[in-house]
Order: C-alpha cells, then sequence, then structure tokens
C-alpha cells in the first residue's frame, strides 16, 4: 500500500507553528529547533492538539505596559501568557521579559538558558490548563516544568 503524504505536505511546518519574535532587546535565541520539538513534544505528552505559539523577547518596560494594559496589574514579571486557543486546539502569544529571566536566573543560581527554557515550557503549559495562582498549583506546575526540563 502507498502511503498519500499529500495531507502531510500541506501542514504547517514546526517552524511555521512556532515563532520566536525579538520586541525590543537585543537577544540571540539558539537552538530553535530543538526548543520547537520540545514544545511539539510537550503537547503530545499533554494530550493537547497544538496549532500556533507565538513567543515574543522583549524587555521589563514592554512587559510592565502589556501587564497595565490587558491585566491591570502594575507590576514586573517575567512572563504574560495570552491563551488564544479554540476549538479545542492551542494557541497562543507568550510575552517573556529576557530582562527579568536574567535576574531569575541569578536569584535562583541557574544558567540564564536554563530559566529561559524553564519560563517558555511554564508559559506553553499555562496553554495546556495548568495554573500557578495556589501553593498547589504552583507544586504542579513545577514538577511539569521539571519534568520537561529534563527532557532537553
Amino acid at each position: 500500500m502507498v502511503k498519500n503524504n499529500r495531507s502531510r505536505d500541506l501542514l504547517p511546518s514546526l517552524t511555521d507553528r512556532i515563532t520566536f519574535n525579538i520586541v525590543d532587546v537585543n537577544l540571540y535565541l539558539r537552538e530553535k529547533n530543538r526548543i520547537r520539538a520540545l514544545i511539539n513534544t510537550i503537547a503530545v505528552m499533554e494530550n493537547k492538539v497544538f496549532g500556533f505559539l507565538s513567543y515574543n523577547f522583549c524587555s521589563d518596560e514592554y512587559l510592565l505596559k502589556i501587564n497595565k494594559k490587558h491585566l491591570n496589574h502594575n507590576n514586573y514579571t517575567d512572563i504574560i501568557t495570552f491563551d488564544l486557543s479554540e476549538e479545542g486546539e492551542i494557541n497562543g502569544d507568550i510575552y517573556i521579559s529576557v530582562e527579568r529571566v536574567k535576574e531569575n536566573s541569578a536569584a535562583f543560581k541557574q544558567r540564564y538558558t536554563e530559566e529561559l527554557s524553564r519560563v517558555m515550557i511554564h508559559g506553553f503549559l499555562h496553554l495546556c490548563g495548568y495554573k500557578d495562582k495556589t501553593d498547589k498549583d504552583i507544586s504542579i506546575i513545577r514538577k511539569k516544568e521539571n519534568q520537561y526540563l529534563s527532557l532537553r
């Protein structure tokens, strides 16, 4: 039997489905394809249908403006995730403050690349339905972060 690959050829590649945008910071992101593969693996392991994801890397000030405008919060944060999912398909925009990730990596005595990966995974886990508002939620999402970080 000959397989028909036409339908697979019409599907967007991971490169098209996961984008990385540098907003107002100086950042060189390494291993983009490896990150894309990890996010895709997480989606499969979480039994989620994955559509499109946009990572946007920005400054503290840029993310603070988003935090004020869209969430009415007047504080710095390392990440804001906008869930754009529809009809059971995960889609989202994730904004990450590069400055905050650098500060957190120093505070937690982690390599910057490790902390950046953790934050990127964290944002995607939010899109998968994980929360971080209670101590119990935080414990669950941290375990998931560690599980998926170990796959890198």
